[in-house]
């Protein structure tokens, strides 16, 4: 998996001498780096070969393939040629293992350039069209649609994706609503033969009330160029609620910073990182345990941005209704074939793993307005490994971006079939 710290992302090439530049106009972190355009380069008097290793890079790092960044580097070649090469040649030349070929000229991968550039014009197509068309339809529309959302556990995450797209186009929120909070899960089902049943999940989204006196510890800052990898003096514990105060958060709550599904949700999370600075949200993690070691495997390699520790596990209790949600290894995941299947999908992003640290602790995502406008969204892991869908998160963070009502009003319970 590729990391986020930048100084791994450029490497021993030519984007090295240019780190100085980078941090002083604002390039300070691998998402937004990768967005840069044609423009952005010439601002900065990128040589051609500056402007091919990023390109290289940009491309390697969506594929988390960046151990080939240096040698592809080094050819001299662009990148497009370098896609033309035949499998022999990439085999036998640069030593790319066949089983990484497929992923090398798959070229499917939406950029990050891409992806903003889409967030862009969303917003944009937004802002122009009539005020009485609204982004959802009533949101009570949901509970009648959500047995039509289920779909097949073996779609890949571009069909996942897409889907969830049009899901989610498809509901409006009339003008002038008041936005209410959202509780969203993947489903579930009795596993083997019965004997183990599907896991409870709440109906109603947290009061604001349990989460926003929870007592939160800085283990790391914000990633950016040339900073300390660990906060060195052991920081006061803070208010949660001085996190949203002046803007909208994410919170993702990790069930374990060792585990392959915990890292590929945060890093696929992070990736959007340009996408949810457009819409003025902030991204947090956080732990339940603090574990140096692990917070060192897991920041900035796979996430980049800031690490808090629960000690109370307050987060984790208001997901599960004032109890933390946990689940046994065998019967949650053993026996149970979404987890598996999430397995799957983590191990099939060359994700690292270790087994060290509590992992039955179920964790989940809120998404939490400015002050105390409340809980607009929360995701609970109901079955390992589930992440919530970025498609439906964008949405949420939209709605945040521009709130009509004052205050976000008590939850409408909304269990999200996908």
């Amino acid at each position: 998996m590729a990391s986020f710290a930048i100084e791994d992302f450029v490497g021993n090439g030519s984007l090295q001498g240019l780190l100085p530049k980078l941090l002083e106009e604002g390039w300070d972190d691998v998402p937004t780096l990768k967005t840069m355009n044609a423009d952005d380069m010439n601002e900065l008097n990128m040589t051609q070969r500056q402007k091919d290793a990023l390109e290289i890079r940009s491309y390697l790092h969506n594929r988390a393939l960046m151990q080939y960044a240096d040698t592809f580097e080094e050819s001299g070649k662009s990148l497009p040629e370098l896609l033309k090469l035949t499998k022999v040649d990439l085999t036998t030349v640069y030593g790319i293992k066949r089983g990484h070929v497929a992923r090398f000229t798959d070229r499917t991968t939406t950029s990050a350039r891409d992806t903003l550039s889409e967030a862009y014009n969303l917003q944009a197509s937004r802002r122009t069209a009539s005020r009485n068309e609204s982004l959802y339809e009533d949101i009570s529309a949901v509970t009648t649609r959500k047995q039509s959302m289920t779909r097949s556990l073996g779609r890949t995450n571009t069909a996942y994706d897409v889907s969830l797209e049009q899901s989610m186009a498809d509901f409006k929120i009339k003008d002038g609503h008041v936005f209410k909070g959202i509780v969203a899960s993947m489903p579930d089902e009795p596993r083997a033969c019965g004997c183990v049943q599907a896991t409870p999940v709440i109906e109603n989204v947290a009061p604001y009330s349990s989460i926003e006196n929870i007592s939160v510890q800085k283990l790391t800052p914000e990633y950016k160029i040339g900073m300390e990898r660990l906060v060195k003096s052991k920081t006061p514990p803070m208010k949660a609620s001085e996190l949203w105060r002046d803007k909208p958060a994410v919170i993702l709550c990790i069930r374990r910073p060792g585990c392959i599904m915990c890292r590929a949700e945060a890093h696929q999370l992070y990736a959007k990182k340009p996408i949810f600075d457009a819409l003025g949200i902030q991204l947090f993690a956080v732990l339940h345990e603090q574990i140096e070691a692990e917070v060192k495997d897991f920041w900035p390699r796979y996430w980049g941005g800031v690490v808090l520790f629960d000690r109370s596990m307050e987060f984790y209790k208001s997901l599960g209704g004032g109890n933390v949600l946990k689940d046994k290894f065998i019967s949650g995941f053993l026996f149970n074939p979404r987890a598996i299947a999430n397995y799957k999908r983590a191990k099939s992003m060359g994700v690292e793993q270790n087994f060290r640290g509590e992992g039955e602790i179920k964790g989940g995502l809120y998404i939490v307005g400015r002050g105390k406008s409340g809980i607009a969204y929360q995701f609970i892991e109901r079955n390992f490994g589930d992440w919530a869908p970025h498609a439906e998160v964008f949405e949420i963070c939209h709605q945040l971006q521009n709130p009509r009502g004052s205050q976000l009003e008590l939850p409408q319970s909304i269990q999200q079939r996908d």
